[in-house]
């Protein structure tokens, strides 16, 4: 049986939110068209106010089960504390939520897991590249740390790749299911699906 690679492609609709004037020179319907041409599965809309950050979420990342935290320029503590993050993100009223989701064959399906988070990850550095051009302000998260280069360069030099690298939610203290939640968007699409989740702020 052939296995798709993702479900079918949808904006997300909504009830609760409305988008507030951006100071970008583009707007949310613009940005969410590019959202869903650079790949993504599922797009919405997000209010930046319904954003929680929590101490313990930044404390998950401390245990370093990724291997990641003091190790690269996007995650703790080479990111910022939890202060200096939700000072970035407060900058900002509008949003969007971007969501990358695939089919699995059954819970150990690892390598389907993989290749949607590689989906996801291309996604995220396509709409990077293209948001660039028409929006000149924002912040733009991923899942997990960034893995542009095969070795980070922190702490030894600076960031090779300054415009492309992309911290996660979680290193902002965000619980990306709350976040999908407050805003009216599924996070879960189903037995047999997973779904890596991304968000611009601007």
């Amino acid at each position: 049986m052939v296995i798709p690679k993702t479900l079918p492609v949808r904006r997300c609709s909504q009830k609760k939110w409305s988008p507030k004037p951006a100071k970008t020179v583009a707007n949310i319907d613009s940005i969410t068209a590019l959202a869903l041409g650079c790949g993504f599965s599922h797009v919405g809309g997000l209010d930046a106010a319904v954003i929680k950050v929590r101490e313990e979420v930044r404390g998950a990342c401390a245990a370093n089960k990724c291997k990641a935290y003091g190790a690269n320029w996007t995650c703790p503590p080479a990111c910022g504390s939890l202060a200096e993050c939700e000072a970035r993100l407060r900058q900002y009223k509008n949003g969007i939520i971007m969501q990358t989701s695939g089919i699995l064959e059954d819970s150990l399906d690892y390598e389907a897991m993989e290749r949607i988070g590689l989906t996801h990850g291309e996604n995220l550095r396509s709409f990077n590249k293209q948001l660039r051009e028409i929006c000149p302000d924002f912040l733009l998260l991923g899942a997990g740390g960034c893995k542009r280069c095969d070795k980070c360069s922190y702490p030894d030099a600076p960031c090779r790749f300054p415009t492309e690298m992309l911290s996660s939610m979680e290193a902002y203290g965000m619980v990306v299911s709350d976040v999908c939640r407050d805003s009216g968007i599924p996070y879960y699409y189903g037995s047999g699906t997973l779904t890596y989740v991304g968000c611009v702020l601007f």
